[in-house]
């Protein structure tokens, strides 16, 4: 019985590493209504994350990793929902702190997920690559599975693209919680629920 339930948990857990988010359909051009500015000499990238999501600490890492494989041919932004109803500064996490600590990145408060909305992002660590020209070449995810670092297709991909080195993915699976779902493993308690 004791190794059914372990292999039963083993399973489960194999399950839940292993099944993506919800994709996004971004805008195949840079949306106008952005207020994000992109850079017209080279690639823009956005990604958005749940600023209390565990799974976007491994996305974050690997965009290090991709900030520094992409030699200034990128420019960065890592959209921090915030819904509303919630304390000033709710949304600087240790994931706000290791964002801005890549270089070349900028942490932006995304209010009610205006900018995620945009972008059409539903899953923490979605992200989104446009060329200098505003299209869209890249959308997905940047980790294996959840909560995972290390070679991926889409980190591989987007380095790829941005040094323009050859061939690449266009799309890859999301790992992470869900970016608006209240009762998503991201789903805040209570108490901490802090109304202005």
């Amino acid at each position: 019985m004791w190794l059914l339930l372990v292999c039963a948990g083993l399973a489960w857990l194999l399950r839940y590493e292993n099944a993506p988010g919800a994709a996004a359909a971004p805008p195949t051009e840079w949306p106008r209504a952005s207020h994000l500015l992109p850079s017209a000499e080279h690639a823009t990238l956005v990604m958005s994350v749940h600023p209390k999501c565990p799974c976007t600490r491994a996305s974050l890492g690997e965009l290090a990793a991709i900030m520094a494989h992409s030699q200034g041919h990128v420019t960065t932004f890592v959209l921090f929902v915030k819904p509303a109803g919630f304390a000033d500064d709710w949304e600087k996490t240790d994931l706000w702190k290791s964002a801005t600590e890549i270089p070349g990145v900028t942490a932006v408060v995304d209010n009610l997920g205006r900018e995620a909305t945009l972008f059409q992002s539903q899953t923490s660590g979605q992200t989104m690559l446009y060329n200098a020209r505003g299209h869209l070449m890249f959308r997905g995810g940047i980790t294996a599975s959840r909560g995972h670092s290390g070679d991926n297709a889409g980190r591989s991909s987007i380095i790829s693209i941005v040094n323009a080195e050859g061939s690449y993915q266009s799309s890859t699976p999301v790992f992470g919680c869900p970016l608006f779902d209240p009762e998503s493993t991201c789903k805040i308690s209570g108490n901490e629920k802090n109304a202005r």
